[in-house]
């Protein structure tokens, strides 16, 4: 009898284990316990352990803020940026992922390579900035930007160019990192 209630306490026990969600992960409709449905107001709960910056823009007249920037003792997180200013019922739109311990199930982090990219994730554009180049990861709703410096000479000053995923080193560090959630 006791080997029983031993047995169902630490199926129990093992069963919440692997329904907690990891505060890390990144996956196209969430990144650790934030979802696409979250409302900016709950950030507060979710993020109780840490301290949460509201960037106001212009001045406090108008009240609009920009950016929510989550830091982890001093360390930034993660900026979020809602769809609707001034509503904290409103959800995020965009994610600037910084701290590299968030990632993906492939282990896609802010300080990963291009290699990396191109071989966990299809490619669905390779947008040519003036400074950078932005690979979008439609599949994921990732996206990164890669500093021009770090291609070939020949690519790095001509923003009307076609840049294809086999001129981009394989050692090219990610600049920034992106969850954008559209809907």
């Amino acid at each position: 009898m006791n080997k029983i209630i031993i047995l169902i306490i630490a199926t129990t026990i093992i069963s919440s284990c692997s329904l907690e969600k990891d505060p890390y992960l990144i996956s196209k409709n969430s990144i650790g316990h934030v979802s696409d449905t979250t409302m900016i107001k709950d950030l507060i709960q979710i993020f109780k352990n840490d301290s949460i910056r509201n960037d106001i823009s212009g001045d406090s007249f108008t009240g609009k803020f920009n950016d929510i920037t989550i830091l982890d003792k001093g360390n930034e997180l993660l900026e979020i940026t809602p769809k609707e200013d001034l509503d904290y019922t409103s959800t995020a739109k965009l994610i600037k992922i910084i701290d590299p311990k968030y990632k993906t199930k492939k282990g896609i982090s802010s300080s990963s390579t291009f290699k990396e990219i191109r071989d966990n994730y299809n490619i669905s554009s390779i947008q040519n900035s003036l400074r950078n180049l932005i690979i979008s990861i439609n599949s994921a709703n990732l996206y990164f930007t890669i500093d021009k410096n770090q291609l070939p000479s020949n690519l790095r000053y001509n923003s009307n160019i076609d840049i294809d995923k086999a001129q981009i080193p394989d050692n090219a560090k990610i600049k920034d990192l992106y969850l954008e959630w559209i809907n």
